[in-house]
């Protein structure tokens, strides 16, 4: 008897251990699946960022240095809808840090890029400095991410979820997070549809703000300042990402349900600074550092509260499709806003 127990004492941990020993394995099997599909996506967005750099520092042409704001703007647009959709694999609270994450990262550029020009480093220098960013992103791709793993909410995010109606009907369980493109579709559209309560006014919020910034940062100038016409843009920019990172970062202290306000704030914004430099009332460049700061907050507050409400209202076997989807709202957003803006920032100039 003692015998028979030794023997399956010694079988369970034989198991034991070998399941121990498997465990690396699968995990590492469990991320090769999940990110492979992305690698090609990653890299492109990795060599476009370096390639913007590149031509940008070296450029002595307005073409050659749009080709590097292109080569930019698609860096940051694969990389979004790249890794955004890839949220869907890993708990809900991480939505909140990869708004965080971009919100610091608007602020860092920023601020890096004024405080080594204000030190007296080069445009040029500044920009050739910034190349190991692309590959610590690729690196961080690589050999940071952990294995994504089933976790259950639990607590407040549970409550929260269970409180919400769902954006679309679906009778089958919650399971695991599928591909994408194992939706077909009807069913994309289906998903979609649900999806323009929360899109239209996160395109209304991108439009009006980056309407703002293309079209009239640089008309807002002060003569009664020290700073000249250059560094008061780039203080602009500096103080909008510094308002994007502060109100991406506020998840866990304000939630917003009703994106639509925000949306509406903002074009409130927009027409308030448009009537601004048409009449120039505003007496101090500090006020406009404070409503640059407020549309800052309204736009990182619509952005992180947008795709936490999706996650909160879309089944796993949507969730990825649904946080790609809507990455387009800010890609159309500052689309549009660039369309009207130049025209607008041209007839603007000739009248003053």
């Amino acid at each position: 008897m003692t015998s028979l127990a030794t023997r399956g004492h010694l079988g369970t941990r034989a198991m034991w251990t070998q399941t121990l020993r498997l465990l690396p394995t699968i995990a590492h099997l469990d991320l090769t699946a999940t990110l492979s599909p992305r690698l090609p996506r990653v890299l492109v967005s990795g060599i476009c960022a370096a390639g913007s750099f590149i031509l940008v520092a070296f450029s002595h042409s307005v073409g050659t240095s749009l080709c590097g704001v292109v080569l930019a703007s698609i860096s940051s647009g694969v990389g979004e809808v790249t890794f955004l959709s890839l949220t869907a694999f890993y708990p809900r609270a991480v939505i909140s840090w990869w708004s965080s994450g971009t919100g610091g990262a608007g602020l860092m550029g920023a601020l890096s890029y004024l405080g080594l020009t204000q030190a007296g480093l080069s445009p040029q220098h500044t920009l050739l400095s910034m190349l190991g960013i692309p590959a610590l992103m690729l690196a961080s791709y690589f050999f940071l991410l952990t294995s994504p793993e089933p976790q259950d909410p639990g607590g407040e995010e549970e409550a929260e979820t269970s409180a919400r109606q769902p954006l679309i009907d679906s009778e089958t369980p919650e399971s695991k997070p599928d591909s994408s493109s194992n939706l077909s579709l009807q069913e994309r559209w289906t998903v979609f549809k649900g999806l323009l309560w929360y899109i239209v006014p996160l395109v209304l919020v991108y439009f009006a703000e980056y309407f703002i910034n293309q079209g009239l940062f640089e008309l807002l100038f002060f003569r009664n300042t020290s700073l000249n016409h250059a560094q008061q843009y780039r203080w602009y920019q500096m103080l909008y990402q510094a308002g994007v990172f502060v109100s991406r970062s506020s998840l866990r202290c304000c939630r917003i349900r009703f994106t639509w306000v925000l949306a509406l704030l903002q074009c409130l914004n927009l027409a308030f600074l448009l009537v601004d430099v048409w009449f120039s009332f505003l007496p101090s460049i500090y006020l406009i550092f404070l409503i640059i700061l407020y549309e800052g907050l309204l736009g990182g507050a619509a952005y992180v509260n947008t795709f936490h409400n999706i996650a909160l209202e879309t089944s796993d076997q949507h969730r990825e499709f649904a946080m790609a989807a809507a990455c387009i709202s800010d890609t159309l957003g500052i689309s549009l806003s660039g369309l009207l803006a130049l025209p607008l920032h041209n007839f603007l100039c000739h009248l003053s």
